[in-house]
């Protein structure tokens, strides 16, 4: 792949991550039901690839376990969305560089810096920023709270990832992160949300969520890998919020606050100042 066409690639693939947060909005189900759709249709779809291309690997108990993590991660990330909509939500994900940073201290990957303490700051203004006023019963606060869940959940998950990704082919990754995720959601959505019926519209909205935004975004993101640096790869995947806010303010006619605009400025600067980190360093997929 050429480097402008690897560039073009990651920067639809990181887009398609942002506008799956439309669908929050888009879609009248509860959260575990919308990521139980979004999970069966993504694995059945990367189990149809591993089977056109003879690529197949056995699951293990890790990925069992990321599966989880992977469905607490976007049942929390579409519960913000639907709480306090888009902006609120992907600005709360973008939280996500700092709880890397705790995850590598504890888990002892990474010593402490001077730029660990400018990228908490960072985050913590931005979050700061998003909030009117701290009162449980705002929704924004509530929102906050959801994204800030998913964004720390991701990064419990692209901590993981780092480790598989040595054994494991990133599809192979995705493949079973998807299918375990919905073997978790399954019975949740049986005894939560037994009641929730798609129409023949959210089912096309599920699909389109499952393979355009899931497989093959996350699809496009891994082969740009082979021609960009780890380093770019972060700092465009740092855009998600943005390309996430402009889609939702074109679409869903959503018209996010100043506070809301310079917190999402300050959370990208972090995600950027800690991507430097990750030159020479394989990148989790977002989303």
């Amino acid at each position: 792949m050429r480097p402008a066409h690897a560039l073009a690639s990651l920067h639809l693939a990181v887009a398609l991550f942002g506008i799956a947060g439309l669908f929050g909005a888009w879609l009248a189900l509860p959260p575990t039901a919308i990521v139980l759709g979004r999970t069966t249709i993504a694995a059945a779809t990367l189990a149809l690839v591993a089977a056109a291309t003879n690529s197949w690997s056995r699951p293990t108990a890790g990925l069992a376990l990321n599966g989880a993590v992977l469905a607490v991660h976007w049942v929390a990330f579409f519960a913000a969305i639907q709480v306090a909509g888009v902006a609120v939500g992907l600005i709360g994900f973008a939280s996500f560089p700092l709880w890397t940073l705790v995850l590598e201290r504890v888990t002892g990957e990474r010593r402490g810096s001077g730029r660990d303490a400018v990228i908490a700051l960072l985050v913590v203004a931005g979050l700061l920023l998003t909030v009117r006023r701290f009162d449980l019963q705002d929704e924004v606060v509530r929102g906050l709270a959801w994204g800030v869940l998913s964004g720390a959940t991701f990064a419990w998950l692209a901590v993981r990832n780092r480790r598989f990704a040595r054994a494991h082919a990133a599809r192979a990754i995705a493949l079973w992160q998807n299918a375990f995720a919905a073997a978790c959601l399954l019975p949740v959505a049986v005894l939560l949300d037994a009641a929730a019926r798609p129409t023949a519209r959210e089912l096309a909205l599920l699909v389109v969520l499952g393979v355009v935004c899931t497989a093959l975004a996350h699809t496009l993101f891994v082969a740009s890998l082979a021609t960009v640096s780890a380093h770019t790869a972060s700092v465009v995947a740092a855009l998600e919020p943005v390309y996430g806010i402009a889609l939702a303010t074109a679409l869903l006619g959503e018209r996010p606050t100043i506070g809301m605009l310079a917190g999402c400025a300050l959370l990208v600067i972090a995600s950027v100042v800690a991507s430097r980190d990750a030159a020479g360093r394989m990148p989790d997929s977002p989303g």
